[in-house]
């Protein structure tokens, strides 16, 4: 890759956009499947846009992944399944006949 590729991601901008589709694509696909990686992506823009991040795209990414990560094992524990929320199966339709 050429450092022109790589310099873009070092930018705070980009991030926040990155942090603002994964949002809207958890309005369309909910479950805390991208709200996580869009957690991720705004402490990552956060970061750099108060200059305490690093253009390093390698540690970038680990901050991403790890913030993702942990934002979404978070929410699971907050918003997660509840007691009593599993319905379990112990009858089939089909056994009727």
């Amino acid at each position: 890759m050429s450092s022109g590729t790589l310099e873009i991601w070092a930018l705070w901008w980009v991030w926040g956009l990155g942090a603002i589709a994964l949002l809207i694509l958890e309005v369309f696909a909910p479950g805390f499947l991208f709200l996580g990686f869009g957690v991720g992506a705004a402490v990552v823009a956060g970061l750099l846009a108060l200059g305490l991040g690093s253009s390093n795209v390698a540690i970038l990414a680990l901050v991403f992944a790890v913030v993702s990560m942990v934002a979404w094992y978070a929410m699971r524990r907050v918003f997660g399944v509840r007691k009593g929320q599993v319905k379990i199966w112990d009858k089939d339709i089909n056994d009727d006949v």
